[in-house]
């Protein structure tokens, strides 16, 4: 594997760690299904998009279209979790009719199917000079370690330690006082927001947007977090959030080193195939007792 290979492979496992962990949100604590991530990675790289090409360039508009990609997102996490709790519609279905209408919504948004950054300052810009071979990791980095840093210390807290009874036994939570509906409100607000978030981030380090940029992000996220579980095996709330992250960043290298090998023979467009592949992987590895091997041969 090359070396701008391994950098860009370690550019998109940060990113996609933070969809991880929105992904992780919604499915392992809250056992919500949740669908909607595939309309609101694109909603938050639309909404990105236009306000930086609308004129909003600079430091400033660089972070405040970060901002305003978390919000949108937020409020598409609250439209399904609105769908769900008020009028009862089931959470899987909830999720998929707010991801059809966010589809025409990223249209709308963008006026147009794909939009150009190419000579528009971006939040890359607004770091430190660094080799431009690691600027795009390092930048991933510091955004993934935010993510991270922040949704850790909020599990651990009182409001945390809500969402995650919620998650287990809403019953359990409701009779010691939680409210199950908020919880599912904020919970999947930002689970989404955290996907918007890392849509804008694309943008922002590749320079375009475009409408299919959520195809098959949810296989993408869930594929981080079973991988990065059957590797870490967490037993906490910072290890299970930290192996979402371990599991995005091995997903990538894993990806760019089986299309760089040129003995096995795969192609870009074998990239779907690859990626069920290593979940099926993933799934299996703990009945065979493959993780266990592997950690133990990390630990020496």
């Amino acid at each position: 594997m090359s070396a701008i290979a391994f950098a860009g492979a370690l550019e998109l496992g940060f990113l996609y760690g933070i969809v991880a962990v929105g992904v992780f949100l919604s499915f392992r604590i809250f056992n919500f299904p949740d669908l909607t991530v595939d309309g609101s990675f694109p909603l938050g790289a639309a909404v990105a998009g236009v306000l930086l090409v609308s004129g909003w360039g600079g430091v400033l508009g660089a972070w405040f279209s970060l901002f305003l990609a978390l919000f949108a997102g937020f409020l598409a996490g609250l439209t399904t979790a609105w769908l769900n709790q008020r009028f009862g519609i089931l959470h899987l279905l909830a999720s998929i009719l707010t991801m059809m209408a966010l589809y025409s919504i990223n249209l709308r948004i963008m006026g147009r199917p794909n939009i150009a950054l190419l000579s528009k300052d971006t939040i890359v810009e607004s770091f430190p000079d660094i080799a431009s071979l690691y600027k795009g990791p390092i930048v991933m980095l510091f955004f993934a370690l935010l993510v991270f840093v922040a949704l850790a210390y909020f599990l651990s807290t009182r409001q945390g330690l809500g969402f995650r009874a919620t998650g287990a036994n809403p019953r359990m939570a409701l009779s010691m006082g939680v409210s199950v509906r908020r919880c599912t409100y904020l919970g999947l607000g930002i689970s989404n927001g955290l996907v918007a978030l890392a849509g804008a981030l694309f943008v922002h380090l590749n320079r375009f947007a475009d409408v299919t940029l959520g195809f098959g992000v949810i296989i993408l996220g869930l594929a981080a977090v079973i991988s990065g579980e059957s590797l870490v095996r967490p037993r906490g709330i910072i290890l299970a959030v930290l192996s979402c992250f371990v599991g995005a960043v091995l997903y990538r290298l894993v990806i760019a080193w089986a299309l760089n090998a040129d003995f096995l023979g795969f192609r870009a467009s074998d990239l779907n195939f690859l990626t069920a592949l290593l979940v099926a992987l993933a799934l299996i590895a703990p009945r065979l007792g493959l993780g266990t091997s592997l950690r133990a041969r990390l630990k020496k």
